[in-house]
């Protein structure tokens, strides 16, 4: 007796497959087990106002370029009369509006969605960045020398100097050293300079604190110095260390947040708002940045995808058929011509597509009895039914337009050939074992293609076989069990209700 060890291994390894693919599509990708979910966005509006000195204008703005923690989804301008691009210039990615000519009051909107996501973690810095050289005057100088010797003795490493330089300069009554250059610094510009005289580099950047429905906001300062290969952010003004979840990272020193030819006193300010957008949309959105993005459906144009999503449905269907046969035990007309009429239905809907369904196979029966009188070959019988099962829909069709009923323009989709070869099939079949065979199989066909459309029709079952269609090795291993069933059937159980009443 053959071993079937194998072959339960073929069906666990087709499982774990087919569950391990969807998880990693799953965590890789972000797509959504079930259908409908949604995920937050922040939608951030930058307004530029100015005036321009009617001359050509062109406006540069620094835009977030991969902040840490948070992932750009969509953006646009909107600027009525002005070009503009996004472009990258030393390093930085800066967004360009020009105008051959404006006179007057401006203003100019940058609209983008960003996506909050904790998995983002910054690339390291190529070439590791030198301190910066400071120039002071000469009263200056020697403040900051003595405020850096102080800060000095109370630390120990740059994160502690960092803190130390903070506390000094943030003093209720700061000593006169720290009052003399604040006189002529802020806080973050000061602490910069002084953290790169120390030798340890340091730069100042500008995060937007997000807030739901607030407007007209401005960039807050930060600090960053470059400490184990990496650089750590501090509040100029508390010393807490690191980027608080809610701060969009905009603007990093290089060149300015803003500039503008041909305009005078600019301003840019910053509306917000929390929106959710479907997460499958997101996914799509992103699709090329992953592995299986690049192997995915979606990389398809969209026509092939709509053919694709329908197709994936059809192995649903076959073992829905596998199911009610071998399980079940219900005789269908033909293998698989419940999934093709399943299938009819998911273009026609359910009522509409069973009465095209029974109508057309009635006519073809009654069609069918008369073409048997002429004692025609079996090839030409079949080619002749085509011929009138065509006839038939055309006629349904234009006749349920005239109606006001849209199904007759898709009972088209009917497979011509299966139809005409299932009526043969049935007229035989009334021709050999009477009517009542005919119903008893041509009935199992049609509440088994019920059944199928119901499993199809679901948008559950939609979103997992076109989402992750690695999902249907664990199907196909569901199929090759239910093929090793030899027991009964459960409509045979009937059989042996006698022998249970008499024990």
């Amino acid at each position: 007796m053959m071993s079937r060890v194998p072959f339960y291994t073929i069906v666990v390894l087709l499982i774990l497959a087919g569950l391990g693919l969807a998880i990693s599509r799953h965590i890789q990708m972000e797509i959504p087990f079930l259908p409908g979910e949604e995920r937050p966005v922040w939608l951030v509006e930058a307004r530029i106002d100015f005036n321009a000195r009617n001359e050509p204008v062109l406006v540069s703005m620094d835009l977030p370029d991969s902040p840490p923690g948070f992932r750009l989804f969509t953006e646009q301008a909107a600027s009525p009369g002005y070009g503009f691009s996004v472009i990258r210039h030393d390093g930085n990615r800066r967004g360009e509006w020009s105008i051959r000519r404006a006179v007057g009051p401006q203003t100019l909107y940058y609209k983008a969605q960003f996506l909050q996501a904790g998995d983002i973690e910054e690339l390291p810095e190529q070439t590791p960045p030198l301190a910066q050289p400071v120039d002071w005057d000469e009263p200056q100088s020697t403040a900051a020398t003595q405020l850096l010797a102080q800060a000095s003795q109370r630390s120990s490493t740059p994160e502690s100097l960092t803190r130390e330089l903070i506390k000094l300069l943030n003093q209720p009554e700061p000593g006169q050293n720290a009052a003399l250059l604040l006189s002529n610094h802020s806080e973050a510009d000061l602490l910069v300079k002084l953290l790169n005289q120390a030798g340890l580099p340091a730069r100042e950047s500008q995060g937007l604190y997000l807030e739901d429905a607030r407007r007209r906001q401005s960039l807050s300062s930060f600090v960053e110095i470059y400490a184990d290969e990496r650089w750590l952010v501090f509040d100029p003004k508390t010393g807490e260390q690191g980027l608080p979840d809610n701060v969009l990272m905009w603007h990093r020193q290089g060149m300015s947040l803003l500039d503008v030819t041909g305009g005078s006193g600019s301003n840019v300010s910053f509306s917000i708002i929390r929106q959710t957008v479907p997460a499958l949309q997101l996914a799509r959105a992103q699709a090329e940045e992953h592995g299986f993005g690049q192997f995915s459906i979606y990389q398809l144009p969209i026509e092939e995808q709509s053919m694709f999503k329908l197709l994936l449905l059809l192995p649903l269907g076959a073992a829905v058929v596998v199911l009610m046969r071998i399980i079940v035990g219900i005789k269908t007309s033909g293998t698989f011509m419940p999934v093709l009429i399943a299938v009819a239905f998911l273009q026609t809907s359910l009522l509409p597509g069973i009465v095209s369904f029974v109508t057309v196979v009635a006519l073809g029966l009654l069609l069918r009895g008369y073409l048997s009188r002429l004692n025609l070959l079996l090839v030409a019988r079949i080619a002749t039914l085509v011929i009138l099962v065509v006839f038939i829909i055309a006629i349904m069709s234009i006749v349920g337009y005239q109606l006001g009923f849209n199904t007759g323009m898709t009972i088209t989709f009917f497979p011509m050939i299966i139809m005409a070869w299932t009526i043969e099939r049935m007229s035989i079949l009334w021709e050999e074992d009477g009517p009542k065979e005919v119903l008893k199989q041509g009935g199992g066909s049609l509440l088994v293609a019920i059944l199928a459309f119901l499993a199809m029709e679901s948008k559950l079952v939609s979103h997992l076989t076109f989402n992750f269609p690695e999902l249907h090795l664990v199907l196909l291993a569901m199929i090759l069990l239910m093929g090793q069933y030899k027991g009964y059937k459960l409509t045979e159980l009937k059989r042996f209700k006698a022998m249970v009443d008499r024990t």
